[in-house]
């Protein structure tokens, strides 16, 4: 197809699919990230060009398109400042490598790097839930039938590891290694970094079962763990399918345990685990090395989060027996100025 901008699209191609994957070894999901990005700001600047996305060029790359481009992702797509500043992030990547091969998209490059990042709040929230409505949701898959089987050690995995539900889809079924005194998981995380998690004895017989149910050979180090089959072939199980049936566990739990959170997601598993753990007094550093934190600021956020462990810390620093507060009654009369004042604590 010849556009006047061939050489805008021809860079976008080559970063994408040269660049990225076989120059930067980047990973899936960060290519991913990526092209839904330049995907969404191509898109917007041709909606300012009635829509022909041939009519996008290289004088388009503007700091004030781009800056138009965050605001109405913002405004229009219900996005974040964290969002947006990812946006940002991957738009400036794609300048970057484009200045490289073209000294015409230097000025572009130097006006995104112009452009401040939005301001985000530090969230001390934690979306997680009980250790009972835990046990409420692994109640609900039907061992007995084939798929729930499937699922009931999806999420088991899930929960003893802690691991990112794109962890869990890109697992082999050699990375669980049971021949060994104490079995682990081999976990490849984000910027492919890998990672080694011991799991429960338990997980590991929840595992022998599910490859005997399957027939998965456990040392195959290429077929995906999780899978569906598609025409005859086994296909890596979909994030939307397990939002799908994680969903729907938690909704059928709800029913008989009140303390499953309305909307149950994958990663709420992953923080559950780590609040869990916290709470039974694992250090934040092991935590921090176990999920696969780069920086041990992503794992304080448990101890900000966690309001039970300060609620128990409270009440035992306010127990009658604590010697802080261990004073004598007190009986006041309505003249009796001195011990209403030593009362209140203003003598």
């Amino acid at each position: 197809m010849k556009t006047k901008n061939d050489g805008l699209f021809q860079l976008i191609k080559e970063y994408l699919t040269i660049y990225l994957p076989k120059q930067k070894i980047a990973s899936e999901h960060t290519i991913k990230s990526y092209r839904e990005t330049l995907n969404l700001f191509i898109t917007y600047i041709s909606l300012q060009k009635d829509g022909t996305l041939a009519k996008v060029s290289l004088d388009d790359l503007t700091r004030e398109n781009i800056e138009n481009f965050l605001s109405w992702i913002c405004e229009k797509r219900a996005c974040g400042a964290s969002t947006a500043n990812q946006r940002l992030s991957a738009i400036r990547a794609f300048l970057k490598y484009a200045s490289g091969k073209n000294i015409l998209y230097v000025s572009c490059y130097t006006a995104s790097r112009n452009i401040p990042l939005r301001k985000t709040e530090k969230k001390f929230i934690v979306m997680h839930f009980s250790e009972s409505a835990r046990d409420a949701m692994l109640l609900q898959p039907d061992p007995k039938k084939k798929n729930q089987h499937r699922d009931l050690f999806f999420l088991i995995l899930l929960y003893d590891t802690g691991a990112r539900d794109s962890e869990m889809l890109d697992m082999h079924p050699a990375d669980i290694v049971t021949n060994c005194g104490a079995p682990y998981v081999v976990i490849r995380g984000k910027g492919k970094k890998i990672r080694t998690v011991p799991i429960m004895d338990e997980t590991v017989q929840h595992f022998r079962s599910y490859c005997r149910r399957f027939g998965i050979d456990t040392y195959d180090k290429s077929a995906p763990l999780f899978y569906t089959m598609i025409h005859g072939e086994k296909c890596r199980m979909s994030d939307d399918n397990v939002a799908r049936f994680i969903g729907k566990y938690a909704d059928m739990a709800r029913k008989s345990c009140a303390e499953v959170p309305k909307h149950v997601t994958p990663h709420m598993w992953r923080h559950s685990r780590a609040i869990h753990l916290y709470r039974k007094g694992v250090p934040l550093p092991l935590i921090s090395e176990w999920l696969g934190h780069s920086n041990m600021e992503t794992t304080l956020i448990y101890a900000y989060a966690d309001t039970e462990m300060k609620r128990t810390a409270i009440e035992k620093a306010t127990a009658t027996n604590h010697p802080l507060y261990k004073q004598k009654e007190t009986e006041t009369t309505e003249g009796d100025n001195d011990n209403l004042r030593r009362y209140c604590g203003l003598k």
